[in-house]
């Protein structure tokens, strides 16, 4: 049996379009290399839509918290080290197929596509399946770090905020840098105290970049 039919097993699911989970685990470097492939991109793109939804759904059926308290929790269980985690339970970065260049590329660019196929995953069982399907998937993987109390995200700048606020002026953020086509944007920010970069943030928001940026500042704050 291989990695796939194994990742079947697993989720319980008996796909009928084989290419749609191919295609969830081809990454832009190796579409790149053989012609004719498609990436996992747009899938991807989908599949943070979907993901959101099912956890906000969840959250707002089980739990009683405010707005901005389920936002912060939600946040944290879609967060790239939420579903860095989740994919690796899962094994999918088994299943990822890479060009060679990317091969070469720093730990933290794997972690992203390792992080971004697990939403491209669930987009290829959605379109296959249907939502209730994808539904069923998410909340096996999910809710069980979240009734374990499991935190993948901390309020960096808030905690910064915090650090720096009886001796420092407050921290800006500023943006430097943003590429990448419309649907698979990235943006770097860099974190300044008192006209002085503290730390470098990239993400596929200017939040999560802003919350990277913010976590580098209070490591070398706290040097």
């Amino acid at each position: 049996m291989n990695d796939l039919e194994n990742l079947f097993k697993e989720l319980s699911i008996k796909p009928k379009n084989i290419s749609l989970y191919k295609r969830a685990f081809t990454h832009s470097s190796y579409a790149n290399e053989h012609k004719g492939l498609e990436s996992y991109e747009r899938l991807e793109f989908l599949g943070d839509a979907i993901v959101d939804l099912v956890v906000a759904d969840y959250l707002y059926e089980n739990y009683s918290e405010n707005e901005g308290e389920m936002t912060k929790v939600r946040a944290s269980y879609v967060c790239e080290d939420a579903l860095y985690e989740y994919s690796i339970k899962l094994h999918l970065d088994k299943l990822l197929l890479v060009g060679q260049g990317e091969l070469s590329k720093d730990s933290k660019s794997m972690k992203a596509s390792i992080s971004d196929i697990f939403e491209s995953l669930c987009a290829a069982i959605y379109l296959d399946l249907g939502f209730a399907t994808v539904r069923r998937v998410v909340l096996k993987i999910v809710t069980p770090y979240i009734k374990k109390g499991v935190k993948f995200f901390e309020d960096y700048k808030s905690a910064l905020q915090e650090a720096v606020q009886t001796e420092k002026e407050s921290v800006i953020y500023n943006l430097v840098n943003e590429e990448g086509p419309s649907h698979d944007k990235k943006f770097t920010v860099e974190a300044v105290i008192d006209g002085i970069v503290y730390g470098r943030g990239t993400a596929k928001s200017k939040k999560e970049a802003e919350m990277e940026a913010a976590k580098e500042a209070l490591a070398k704050l706290a040097v």
